[in-house]
């Protein structure tokens, strides 16, 4: 998941300040100078606070529904106390809802079976660790057990009719051509184009898009150059079954095609898509490269995310 390159802050406008807030606070303070509420430090501030409310927010519905089983996307799982097992072909995952009550040597036990219960399918496993989750010592446990850190994401979130508002016309690109696929020789161009943007074998990709394709929950985009054809980036929306989140995956870009607002791109038009079916926010493990234009674009950042990752030694 680190590596993909992709994906609200409601601004409190000073008049609506004045009638919400100024009023109130002057009749209870009638010397307090309304005008001084409007400085630009105090509407920072303000809009500082709501952001941060909005945020928590957010974190919560996130919590709340993409956590555990709706981790799982309709494959194979099964569950050991409050984690549950996500069973992949070729690798295994961790996920939960909260690990409340859970320390100390109960905990680390706990770790441990996952650890040797895909050891012994001979799998790798990811524990996706959050940075708001407790207890704040699971970390350094899973470390200890022989788990490795890898590249730590920002999750950010947006609400969809939002950015599908910011990104008005933003939806095309001069000399590119953006069109939804569910063809397999598609999926196979994007996996080479992935092979190109990491200089790795992601041929894997291929599979995991028909599977993906196969659920019915997830659009794959593909963007085209107009003169050669070739494949310059792709992405896909993947939505999630009875919540209210569509979660955007892909976006890499070959690198003589960057900067010239592809990505904006791909984003509006799975934003838009995610409007005409109902799902009413938009969330991505962004990479330190996606959440800064995400956040532009704006998203908001509600925790960090680390896979910490065992593989079992031959």
């Amino acid at each position: 998941m680190t590596k993909y390159g992709v994906l609200r802050r409601k601004r409190c406008g000073s008049a609506r300040f004045a009638v919400d807030c100024g009023v109130r606070f002057g009749a209870m303070c009638p010397r307090v100078d309304l005008v001084s509420w409007h400085s630009p430090r105090v509407t920072e501030g303000i809009n500082a606070e709501l952001k941060t409310d909005r945020a928590a927010k957010l974190l919560a519905a996130y919590d709340d529904q993409l956590r555990g089983g709706a981790e799982s996307a309709d494959v194979p799982t099964s569950t050991d106390g409050p984690v549950i097992r996500v069973e992949y072909p070729n690798r295994g995952f961790v996920s939960y809802r909260s690990l409340a009550g859970l320390d100390g040597a109960e905990l680390d036990a706990l770790i441990a079976r996952q650890r040797e219960y895909f050891a012994a399918k001979g799998q790798p496993v990811e524990w996706k660790t959050r940075g708001h989750d407790l207890p704040a010592d699971l970390t350094e446990r899973l470390t200890a057990a022989g788990f490795v850190p890898e590249e730590r994401e920002t999750v950010v979130i947006a609400e969809s009719a939002d950015i599908v508002a910011r990104l008005s016309g933003r939806d095309t690109v001069d000399g590119v051509t953006i069109r939804h696929t569910e063809d397999k020789a598609d999926f196979e161009r994007i996996a080479a184009m992935e092979s190109t943007v990491w200089d790795q074998d992601w041929s894997w990709l291929t599979d995991d898009l028909v599977r993906r394709h196969a659920t019915g929950l997830t659009d794959i985009f593909v963007a085209e150059a107009d003169t050669t054809g070739e494949v310059v980036s792709a992405a896909w929306a993947v939505y999630k079954k009875n919540t209210d989140f569509t979660g955007l995956w892909g976006g890499s870009t070959l690198a003589e095609w960057r900067g010239r607002g592809i990505y904006k791109a791909l984003v509006a038009v799975r934003a838009a898509r995610a409007v005409e079916l109902g799902y009413r926010y938009l969330q991505v493990d962004a990479s330190d490269d996606s959440s800064p234009i995400l956040q532009r674009l704006g998203f908001l950042a509600v925790t960090t995310t680390t896979p910490y990752v065992y593989t079992a030694k031959n």
